[in-house]
């Protein structure tokens, strides 16, 4: 994601959270050009399983009323074509209790990403 961003048309600042003391805190910060903060949890799967931990479901249902998100890239085996799926935070409980088919995505790609698609959709324009 951080080369889809330095490719991008857009002017937008990511910081990679790594804390230890802030549980559940989103992975990505992306600051757009107006300033807005927007949080993203990334995720890389091999099945319909959801591995959000518990911290992470607490934070992001707490924060649903924000730009925050859930980005997952799914590639069952090496040789399959990988897919990428964003989903609201709100889809949080859903996604941990009932797995990726649970949920509709905001949006799905499947092979090569449209990251410019997928940034105007993470920050809203």
């Amino acid at each position: 994601m951080k080369e889809a961003i330095q490719r991008s048309n857009r002017n937008l600042l990511l910081t990679r959270i790594e804390n230890s003391i802030g549980a559940g805190i989103p992975d990505l910060l992306i600051c757009d050009e107006k300033g807005v903060f927007h949080f993203v949890e990334l995720k890389f799967l091999t099945s319909n399983n959801v591995t959000l931990q518990p911290s992470q479901v607490a934070w992001l249902s707490r924060h649903n009323h924000s730009p925050s998100w859930i980005l997952i890239k799914k590639q069952n085996k090496p040789m399959d074509e990988p897919e990428l799926f964003l989903f609201p935070a709100s889809a949080a409980v859903d996604l941990k209790m009932e797995g990726l088919q649970s949920v509709e995505p905001i949006h799905h790609q499947k092979g090569k990403f449209n990251w410019e698609v997928i940034l105007n959709l993470i920050c809203l324009t």
